[in-house]
């Protein structure tokens, strides 16, 4: 993979994890960790901008030495999960589709939930 595309692709990811903080059908953190891995391929300097976030950087310094995910995060992903499948609930009709997103957001919450949360020494 050249650095371009590298770049390319850790900045999309970025726009979509930014994104993923207002919308609650979308997922913040798989993109953040996308960002980070084609940054680290792409561009040392938004790889560092990451790492150095003081709110974006916590959660992968989080998740890289620890798999940890934060109560609040936690918390904050369950609820749009919820807000997500409410939408949805009123939106879709067809029963097949409903039952899908269901069953996928009960999976990512209960992953969510049971990933430990971050020492108070890490």
């Amino acid at each position: 993979m050249t650095r371009l595309v590298a770049l390319i692709l850790a900045y999309f990811f970025l726009v979509l994890a930014i994104a993923g903080i207002f919308l609650p059908a979308l997922p913040t953190v798989p993109f953040l960790l996308l960002t980070a891995w084609f940054a680290a391929r792409g561009s040392e300097r938004l790889h560092n901008w990451l790492y150095a976030h003081p709110h974006l950087g916590k959660l992968l310094i989080d998740w890289e030495h620890e798999k940890a995910i934060s109560r609040t995060s936690k918390v904050l992903a369950v609820l749009m999960l919820i807000i997500s499948g409410t939408i949805m609930y009123h939106r879709v009709e067809n029963t097949w589709l409903l039952t899908g997103i269901v069953v996928l957001i009960i999976v990512i919450g209960t992953y969510l939930v049971s990933r430990p949360e971050p020492s108070k020494n890490g």
